[in-house]
């Protein structure tokens, strides 16, 4: 996850209505740190808060709400699902502007030694992440979004220099030259364009390089690949707000852009299965289209309209993003805040779970307040 003290993407100082101008490249972007936030929320706690609701009051809204807060079993799309292809992206929109910052101080070839230093250590980072949740010491494992972000931010940044179609031609291309690959080359017991969950291309390549199969089917290798797509879009979208384009042609963009791809995806699916776990063409454009649209609503809000005190809740957790998504595998939160909430819950009752997943939110919260009071932001 691409953040932070060094990572300064823009934030407009003033609230202009539909007439802003470019994003500096030493500022922060305040509507991207506030959808990182917004978007790490669910994960660290928002999606238990919800399933607390539903446990105080079940019924149809939340049933369905709680129903979006997980992932797809195999086809289909839900908003969980839309969670790490909006980190891909958002690792993308940071780029541009980091680039603009530091090549005022630094040459090309410096640049790219931190980008290579960046990769490793966030690499490294998921290795850590990934071996403590499977209790066994694991190198390599694309299933988890660190290391894909580590691989598409190298990638993406292979081609920084280069002209905006040049970056949107790559970015297809990946995605078209997935697409074929897994449509019309077949593998020992696996036919060509299978999207089977148990016989595809993608966990048969795992097989023969990493020589395992995830829990659920997760692809790791190959699936890699077509992230790196959503991150070139980043990319593009990060130059753009850095254009001197008035607010409104901006947004329109953004929203031409999310929507194309959104409907693109869905036009695929009967074709192309809409599949995270394998990460098929048809749900890497879904998926990267309604990341679009999602930013663009805090875009507009936050840098548009001027709303940036409601957003302030989410900046805290964005400006640490990678900070709490370490600690939710190093520290135990829950269970520790279980100690003091569990024996609450014969007089609670039914509220206990909402109780302790506010209590939870709550302490994660005041920790990555204390950081962002004292300027301590953890960055790879």
């Amino acid at each position: 996850m691409e953040t932070e003290a060094d990572v300064k993407t823009g934030v407009i100082s003033q609230a202009l209505p539909v007439s802003a101008a470019p994003v500096a490249a030493g500022n922060r972007l305040l509507s991207l740190d506030a959808f990182r936030g917004w978007t790490m929320f669910w994960i660290v706690g928002g999606a238990a808060l919800v399933e607390g609701l539903q446990a105080l009051h079940p019924n149809a809204v939340l049933n369905g709400v709680v129903y979006e807060l997980n992932h797809t079993d195999w086809q289909g799309l839900r908003f969980y699902d839309l969670i790490w292809p909006s980190f891909m992206m958002m690792t993308g929109m940071s780029l541009p502007f980091s680039y603009a910052k530091r090549s005022l101080t630094q040459t090309h070839h410096q640049i790219f030694m931190r980008v290579l230093q960046r990769f490793l250590v966030l690499f490294l980072l998921g290795s850590l992440r990934e071996s403590i949740s499977f209790h066994h010491p694991y190198l390599i494992e694309l299933s988890s979004a660190l290391q894909p972000i580590a691989v598409a931010y190298l990638a993406a940044f292979l081609i920084v220099r280069k002209s905006w179609r040049v970056q949107a031609i790559t970015g297809a291309s990946i995605l078209v030259f997935y697409a074929l690959l897994l449509a019309f080359v077949p593998a020992p017991g696996v036919p060509a364009g299978s999207y089977d969950r148990n016989a595809n291309l993608v966990l048969w390549t795992d097989m023969a390089t990493v020589g395992r199969v995830l829990p659920e089917h997760w692809g790791t290798v190959i699936c890699t690949l077509p992230t790196i797509s959503t991150t070139i879009l980043g990319m593009l979208l990060g130059e753009l707000l850095m254009t001197k384009r008035s607010a409104a042609d901006k947004m329109k963009i953004i929203g031409a852009v999310g929507l194309s791809a959104v409907v693109l995806g869905w036009a695929l699916n009967p074709v192309i299965p809409i599949v995270m776990k394998i990460w098929t063409t048809s749900y890497g454009l879904a998926s990267a289209g309604f990341a679009c649209l999602m930013f663009l609503v805090f875009y507009w809000l936050i840098d548009v309209r001027g709303y940036r005190k409601l957003a302030f809740p989410f900046v805290v957790i964005g400006m640490n993003a990678v900070a709490i998504y370490m600690s939710e595998s190093i520290i135990p939160w829950s269970k520790t805040i279980a100690i003091f909430t569990q024996p609450l819950a014969g007089a609670l009752g039914s509220l206990t779970p909402l109780i302790h997943a506010i209590a939870v939110l709550t302490v994660e919260w005041l920790v990555l307040y204390w950081m962002y009071k004292r300027k301590i932001f953890l960055t790879a």
